[in-house]
C-alpha cells in the first residue's frame, strides 16, 4: 500500500509518500520559522495562508521525487488534530479533496500518534510494547504503548509543555524566535552548578509534569542578576545551562518511573524536543543503567513532518479506517481516544 501524507498542524508544511514494501519514497518539508520570527511566535492566520501557498508545490515535488504520477497512491493521510484549527483545515481540505478526486480513501491522523510512530521510519524500529516520551512545543506526555492505538496515558504536563517552557524561557532571556534551540546552544557554554533550579514534581509520586514554576525561578534569577537592566553573557549561559539541566533531569526521572512501572525494556522519545542532544545523552544513560534500549527518530523526523503522518495513516488505512467526505478537524484530541488496531490488522 502507498500513502500520501500531509502535515499542516502548525508552522511546518510537510508532504511525504510512504510505501509499506519500499519504505519512504519522498519527503518534503517547508518551515515558516523565518516568517514568524518577526512576530516572536506563530501567527495562526499567517500560518494557514502559507500552508495554502506551499502545499501544491510540495505535493508536486514529492511525486516527482518518488517518480510517480499524480494519483499513484492507495490513500491520503492528513493531520486532523491537535493543532491550530486554520492550519488543520488547510491540510484536511487538500487531503480530502485529493483523495476524492483520485478515488482513494482518506484518513485524518492524530498528530501525536504520528510523532509516537516516527521511530518506526528507522531501519531498527522499536518493538512493542514500549514507553514513549512525547516532548514537543505543545505536548509533554508519557505513554504506555502496547501496539498501534493501544495507548495508556501514564503522565502529562499540567501546564506548559517542555518545548513551550524552552521557548518562553528563551524569550525571557531575549533570545530570538524560535528560542528553544538557541537556549540549548547557549547552554553549551554554561558553567555547571552556578544556577540550580527546582526539578518540578519529582518529590511526589506519579508521572505528571509541571514547568510553570521553573520558568518563574528563571525569571527571578534573571532579575536578581540584572545590573542596569542587563545580564552578562556568561551569566545568561549559566542560567540557560541550569534551566536545561532542570528540564532534562525532570524528564529522565519520570522516564525511570515509567520504565519501572511498566516493566518495559524499550523507551521511545519523539517530538521536537527529542532532538535535544543533552536529553538524548541522559536518556541513553538511563536506558543503559536499566538494561533497556532507547529509540528515537532521526533529526529531520523529530519536528513536524509528512513522513510520520504517511506512516501512521498507512497503518490505519490498511486496517480499514477512513474518514467521511466531510472535513472534521480537532484542535484538541486526546491520544487515548484513538481506536486500537487488533492483531488481525483491523481497527477496533
Amino acid at each position: 500500500m502507498r500513502v500520501l501524507g500531509i502535515e499542516t498542524s502548525c508552522d511546518e508544511t510537510g508532504v511525504a509518500i510512504y510505501d509499506d514494501s519500499q519504505g519512504l519514497l519522498s519527503h518534503k518539508l517547508y518551515s515558516q520559522v523565518t516568517m514568524h520570527a518577526e512576530f516572536g511566535g506563530v501567527v495562526p492566520e499567517l500560518a494557514s495562508r502559507d500552508h495554502i501557498r506551499k502545499l501544491i508545490p510540495l505535493i508536486e515535488e514529492a511525486f516527482r521525487e518518488a517518480k510517480l504520477e499524480k494519483g499513484d497512491v492507495d490513500g491520503v493521510a492528513y493531520t486532523s488534530g491537535p493543532g491550530l484549527i486554520g492550519a488543520l483545515m488547510v491540510g484536511a481540505s487538500f487531503g480530502r479533496s485529493l483523495a476524492h478526486a483520485w478515488g482513494v480513501p482518506a484518513l485524518g491522523v492524530h498528530h501525536m500518534e504520528g510523532h509516537l510512530l516516527a521511530p518506526m521510519l528507522e531501519h531498527a524500529p522499536p518493538p512493542f510494547p514500549f514507553v514513549a516520551l512525547l516532548v514537543s512545543g505543545g505536548h509533554t506526555m508519557l505513554v504506555d504503548v502496547a501496539g498501534v492505538g493501544e495507548y495508556e496515558l501514564l503522565g502529562e504536563s499540567l501546564d506548559d509543555a517542555a518545548g513551550e517552557a524552552f521557548d518562553k524561557t528563551a524569550k525571557m532571556m531575549g533570545l530570538p524566535y524560535p528560542g528553544g534551540p538557541m537556549l540549548s546552544k547557549i547552554a553549551e557554554q554554561g558553567e555547571p552548578g552556578r544556577f540550580v533550579f527546582p526539578r518540578p514534581m519529582v518529590d511526589r509520586p506519579g508521572m505528571d509534569f509541571s514547568f510553570s514554576g521553573l520558568k518563574t525561578a528563571v525569571r527571578n534569577a534573571i532579575a536578581a542578576e540584572a545590573v542596569n537592566e542587563t545580564v552578562e553573557q556568561q551569566t545568561m549561559a549559566d542560567i540557560a545551562y541550569g534551566f536545561q539541566e532542570a528540564v532534562v533531569e525532570t524528564l529522565v526521572i519520570k522516564c525511570r518511573r515509567a520504565l519501572k512501572h511498566t516493566g518495559h525494556k524499550s523507551l521511545v522519545i519523539a517530538g521536537g524536543v527529542s532532538a535535544n542532544s543533552q536529553l538524548r545523552k541522559r536518556l541513553d544513560e538511563l536506558a543503559t543503567s536499566m538494561k533497556s534500549q532507547l529509540y528515537y527518530p532521526r533529526l529531520e523526523f523529530c519536528t513536524d513532518n509528512g513522513a510520520m503522518i504517511a506512516y501512521a495513516g498507512l497503518q490505519r488505512l490498511k486496517a480499514g479506517e477512513h474518514s467521511p467526505l466531510s472535513i472534521d478537524v480537532k484542535p484538541r484530541w486526546p491520544l487515548v481516544d484513538l481506536p486500537s488496531i487488533n492483531t488481525n490488522g483491523e481497527a477496533s
